[in-house]
């Protein structure tokens, strides 16, 4: 078992290290340069389709979900415990610059995300009940000339589903549920039992129950959150630019450090905050797409400008909002904090004890609407690999069981195992990106013209 471990993580620091940052980047560069830096131009459309949509409550036409639904189930599965516990653990082992790096990793990952939602929908097949089946599956396959790579991507997707998108969310969200209501392990074996009951009769309504769920779930667990965010920073103000110079300096300065010392610093902040960023908005990793494919829209690039709110959501401003929070404490400088207990800590020196409820609550809610979102993503993966029925209940009876398990088993070999399925996933994901771009210029164009020809849809 050690020797599985140490092999795991030799692995991860491989496919997080020149891979991850090296591929993102690259492709990332690769799409904002064919898209016309779209990230950017079509940002204010995109905020603004948020606002309209909302609270709109339109079905999903011809078995498909409304295009809110989608990006709520996307949301689910995105926001997560990185958004709490990852961002603490990027300024404990990055420094505060970390965060600037971050930011770099959302403007690249906006275009990214865009890119995938954009061949999901262009490349997406209609099943035989109206439904749609779509995501890196099929634009891989067709980018590829074959099922190969497809379905290897497939499998890393579905065993990651169960890893990062269950085991280690409930796990975590347990871990929470201990701490602000000191229920016993039999105590929280049995709350889990009654939640992967729930949990089951959700996923075992399908992708528009899932979406249901998720679009009532997702916007106010992001705004509690958030609103104790707000809190700290509006009450401490004068403190703010201070925190955003430590940002600058910690990106930037080698000065502060010296010779090989500020080096390795700067080299530290690059890495961590391009892995903690990708780690929260998942973009080129490619599950997100796999809920955009099952919008009912006109145009794929109408549905991809979501992709650039999800990571401007996510990563500008939840993951943001975080880290002034820590950098503000100070608390990063002590090793003995990282993680959730760095988080908490930080919150604690401005909230007292309402801040354990706050982080507590948020984790479980967090924690639970992944393990909702990824259901759909190992439901498509397994439907790709697998078409009979047998092999579907299969996997959500096994997937539900793993809610229960995660809950209360020693999961230590599962994190590296889900951050080892991320890695393999982003490797053909990333190389159908980067092939069909040609593609992704055409789409965006065409929405281009639209949006030019009829101004009054921009926000549509």
């Amino acid at each position: 078992m050690e020797a599985l471990q140490a092999g795991i993580d030799l692995l991860n620091r491989f496919f997080s290290g020149p891979v991850m940052v090296g591929g993102i980047a690259a492709v990332g560069l690769l799409l904002t340069w064919k898209t016309r830096l779209v990230q950017l131009r079509r940002l204010g459309t995109a905020l603004k389709a948020v606002r309209r949509q909302l609270f709109r409550k339109r079905a999903g036409e011809k078995g498909g979900i409304t295009p809110f639904q989608a990006v709520a189930t996307a949301l689910s599965g995105t926001l997560g415990t990185g958004n709490i516990a990852g961002v603490a653990a990027a300024v404990s082992l990055g420094g505060p610059g970390a965060i600037f790096w971050m930011w770099v990793s959302a403007f690249l990952g906006m275009a990214t995300k865009y890119a995938e939602i954009v061949l999901a929908l262009a490349s997406r097949r209609r099943k035989p009940d109206g439904s749609w089946a779509g995501g890196p599956m099929y634009y891989i396959e067709d980018a590829m000339g074959g099922r190969r790579l497809a379905s290897a991507f497939a499998v890393f997707c579905l065993l990651s589903s169960f890893c990062m998108g269950n085991l280690v969310q409930s796990n975590t969200a347990a871990a929470a549920a201990a701490g602000i209501t000191g229920l016993s392990p039999g105590g929280i074996r049995l709350l889990f039992l009654g939640i992967a009951v729930v949990i089951g009769c959700v996923i075992l309504g399908g992708i528009r129950r899932i979406a249901q769920v998720t679009e009532a779930l997702v916007p106010g667990m992001a705004l509690f959150y958030l609103g104790g965010c707000g809190v700290v920073l509006l009450t401490h103000l004068p403190e703010l630019p201070g925190a955003f110079r430590e940002i600058f300096q910690g990106a930037f300065s080698l000065r502060s450090a010296a010779g090989g010392a500020g080096g390795w610093l700067l080299g530290q902040a690059v890495k961590v905050g391009f892995s903690r960023g990708i780690f929260t908005n998942e973009a080129g990793l490619g599950s997100a797409p796999i809920a955009h494919a099952s919008a009912d829209t006109d145009l794929p690039a109408r549905q991809g400008l979501w992709g650039i709110f999800e990571v401007f959501l996510d990563t500008v401003v939840m993951c943001t909002l975080t880290g002034l929070v820590v950098i503000l404490s100070g608390f990063y400088r002590e090793p003995s904090l990282n993680g959730a207990a760095l988080t908490l800590a930080a919150f604690q020196k401005y909230l007292g004890s309402f801040a354990a409820f706050l982080i507590g609550i948020s984790t479980i809610f967090f924690a639970l609407a992944s393990i909702i979102g990824w259901a759909w993503y190992g439901e498509a993966c397994v439907r790709y690999l697998c078409p009979g029925r047998w092999a579907l209940l299969l996997y959500k009876t096994f997937y539900i069981l793993a809610v229960f398990l995660g809950a209360s088993a020693e999961i230590g070999l599962v994190w590296g195992l889900a951050d080892l399925c991320n890695g393999l996933m982003m490797l053909p994901n990333l190389a159908a990106l980067a092939l069909l771009s040609p593609v992704v210029a055409r789409e965006t164009r065409i929405l281009d013209q639209t949006l030019k020809s009829a101004p009054e849809e921009r926000a549509s």
